[in-house]
């Protein structure tokens, strides 16, 4: 076997198993969405031929969480490249941009647009982000789990809290501490889809004012994100934490127990003798 026969077998494997992963995380949790794979892009050429460009697929840039609906919503393969985003935050956040100084552009931005009070306390909040390098990648590449596009360095997982909650119990099932999230309210791509990259640990995310703006993400829905690496042992925990109680999703509600009623209804029970 020549070595593009291998590696080609092994991307086979790869979106197999992902694809199992996929379904077994949609029919565990229940979820609206599909779990998405974010490859980071280092060189143009590795954007596969059915992957949707917006710029040159629909004529117009786009937000990187708009594109992020795309792959969980419509299940599209979308690629993103700065010729592709329009949103300036993520361009900075993500190292699209010719700034040499990306974070004091995005804390003056957000003293410009008042989400800061004054620029130094808005630099290191930025100095906290999970930010990429300036021309570190050339993009990212979005695709549903279940249509591997490429062997993915994310995972990402939409749900409301009680799927999350699932998700969490999960990841510390076999783990020593706890999932960790990051909380400021704007730019939370970088949150989702940077930091696992960069701390190669799970992560909460409550989603930012852009992708309840510009993608469509409902008030409910949270992110649960994790490096690819941690994704067998996500599975395994999500099979096995709370089975002894029957902990699962949809959450089963205690019925065992008699209501009170107010004195009402007591009083005409009593009447008819019932």
């Amino acid at each position: 076997m020549n070595p593009s026969q291998t590696t080609r077998r092994r991307e086979i494997v790869i979106a197999s198993e992902l694809a199992e992963h996929s379904k077994f995380l949609m029919d565990n949790l229940r979820l609206k969405t599909f779990p998405i794979g974010v490859r980071f892009i280092r060189d143009i050429e590795e954007i596969p031929e059915k992957a949707r460009r917006p710029s040159l697929f629909l004529k117009k840039k786009i937000t990187i969480c708009q594109g992020v609906t795309m792959a969980r919503n419509y299940g599209w393969q979308v690629a993103l490249t700065r010729s592709d985003i329009i949103c300036v935050p993520a361009l900075l956040a993500f190292g699209l941009t010719p700034a040499p100084d990306a974070s004091t552009e995005l804390s003056g931005l957000f003293c410009e647009v008042g989400f800061k009070n004054n620029k130094e306390v808005s630099l290191e909040e930025v100095k906290s982000m999970s930010l990429l390098e300036k021309d570190e990648f050339e993009g990212i590449l979005l695709f549903p789990m279940a249509k591997a596009a490429a062997e993915p360095d994310v995972i990402v997982i939409y749900g409301n809290p009680a799927q999350i909650s699932r998700l969490i119990q999960a990841a510390t099932f076999n783990s020593t501490s706890r999932v960790s999230g990051s909380f400021g309210g704007k730019v939370e791509c970088s949150e989702y889809l940077v930091s696992p990259l960069k701390t190669g640990q799970p992560r909460v995310i409550i989603p930012g004012l852009g992708d309840r703006i510009f993608s469509m993400t409902m008030d409910d829905e949270m992110v649960f994100a994790l490096p690819v690496s941690f994704l067998d042992e996500l599975i395994d925990g999500l099979k096995k934490s709370g089975s002894k109680i029957g902990a699962r999703y949809p959450i089963t509600h205690y019925q065992n127990f008699q209501p009170e009623f107010p004195k009402v209804y007591r009083e005409l029970a009593e009447k008819l003798g019932i």
